[in-house]
């Protein structure tokens, strides 16, 4: 008989993905693949069930002759070896993004005669009912808290996003792009203090306060599913800090990282132009010990961030300082520098993972920013934070439309560089 193929990126088997097996048992056997957990975060929602947990329910599907592991979201390998006739999915993937997908799949099948069958995607409440539960379920704190170590053993690197509203971060959670072939998207969120003094328009000295900080949170988590972390400045007092890192946890909050300076904050690109004053090795380690201390779980995260480069105190400082707050428990190390090429942060980032394999190191690259992601993981970086482009982005944006709308004294001179209200309102879901 002739075998056709389909993947499946599912943790709930609805009528949808029994539509579809029910079409392909019209042309042959019916053999499945389960995406890896490595595959589906690149394009799609974080699994919510272990990978065999998903593999087992698809075998107890009837009319599935076999299924196996599908470890890309493109199917070469899978293809290559399966020799399928036919290869079936639902003609969702016949536009976006995931039409790169669907055009490799038909130029290898060509290759030999084989076909795809594109099945009308299931749209009914049912299945709309089947989604959400998956995603209320990921953003969930249990669920959201945990993502962000789950996905520094899943990512050669964990790409994050600033966000500092809902809107933004829905545009984190949603947006995909394809490229070379390749899809992929972020993995997580930061959310910074300096764009949320901005969007508030206030100065970035700690002058907003926890408790308004939490509700930019509040308004993130209430329509988003991936992992949080925290920009939580210098910590504060530590009877201040391990207040912060009880009320993240509570919330689903997957990280904070905290800077090892003291005094009122300025903020670490002015460098040694503005007096910043470092606190001691012993005083921020005992700091991180007692946030470390009220922690409720295993899944919450410490980071502390060096500023030794920052503050030209030098490589063997950092490194010192580094050693110390891993041993004083903190869950990984952000290394931050000003300088406009990278050379430091990647000496720096060696020399640490000569003597420590494990902890996870965190970089910004806001100066240097010609490296790359795959440069940065070649050197031992397991989460890369965009801190504060979309704040920047915006601004621009923004004071130019006002400034054309006095020129013109009418907005037709700006549509054509406005999205449109229905492409805003399409990435706000409805309940």
């Amino acid at each position: 008989m002739s075998i056709v193929y389909t993947c499946f990126t599912t943790d709930v088997i609805h009528e949808g993905h029994m539509n579809i097996i029910k079409e392909a048992r019209k042309y042959g056997d019916v053999v499945v693949g389960v995406l890896s957990d490595e595959a589906m975060i690149r394009f799609n929602r974080f699994p919510t069930v272990s990978f065999e947990e998903r593999k087992k329910i698809v075998e107890e599907i009837p009319d599935v002759s076999r299924v196996i592991v599908q470890k890309n979201i493109h199917y070469d390998e899978i293809i290559e070896e399966l020799k399928p006739d036919y290869v079936i999915h639902g003609n969702n993937w016949s536009e976006g993004p995931m039409k790169a997908i669907r055009d490799r799949v038909v130029s290898l099948l060509e290759n030999y005669g084989g076909k795809v069958i594109d099945v009308p995607y299931t749209v009914n409440e049912n299945v709309k009912l089947v989604d959400r539960k998956i995603r209320e379920k990921l953003a969930m704190p249990e669920y959201r808290r945990r993502r962000l170590k789950q996905l520094i053993d899943l990512c050669p690197i964990v790409k994050t996003l600033e966000v500092h509203s809902g809107l933004t971060g829905l545009i984190a959670e949603k947006t995909i792009v394809a490229n070379n072939g390749e899809l992929d998207q972020f993995d997580a969120m930061w959310i910074s203090s300096l764009c949320d003094s901005t969007a508030k328009g206030k100065p970035d000295i700690e002058l907003v306060d926890m408790t308004s900080r939490f509700r930019t949170i509040d308004d993130v988590m209430e329509v988003t599913t991936k992992p949080i972390i925290f920009d939580g400045d210098t910590g504060g007092l530590p009877e201040h800090f391990v207040y912060t890192v009880r009320s993240l946890e509570r919330m689903g909050v997957s990280a904070v990282i905290i800077e090892d300076k003291t005094g009122l904050k300025k903020n670490s690109l002015f460098g040694t132009e503005v007096a910043q004053t470092q606190d001691s090795i012993e005083n921020f380690c005992d700091k991180i010990a007692a946030g470390k201390k009220v922690q409720l779980t295993d899944d919450f995260m410490i980071i502390a961030r060096i500023e030794s480069l920052i503050l030209e105190q030098g490589m063997e400082d950092a490194l010192t300082r580094a050693k110390a707050y891993v041993g004083a428990g903190a869950d990984g190390i952000m290394i931050h520098s000003r300088k406009k090429n990278p050379d430091e942060i990647l000496e720096f980032c060696d020399r640490f993972r000569e003597t420590d394999k494990t902890t996870p190191i965190v970089v910004v690259p806001t100066s240097f920013n010609s490296v790359t992601e795959a440069e940065l993981a070649s050197h031992g970086v397991n989460i890369v934070i965009y801190a504060n482009q979309l704040t920047r982005s915006a601004f621009p944006a923004m004071e130019q439309t006002a400034k054309d709308i006095l020129k013109y004294h009418r907005a037709l001179e700006v549509d054509d560089r406005l999205m449109s209200i229905k492409s805003i309102i399409s990435l706000i879901d409805e309940l």
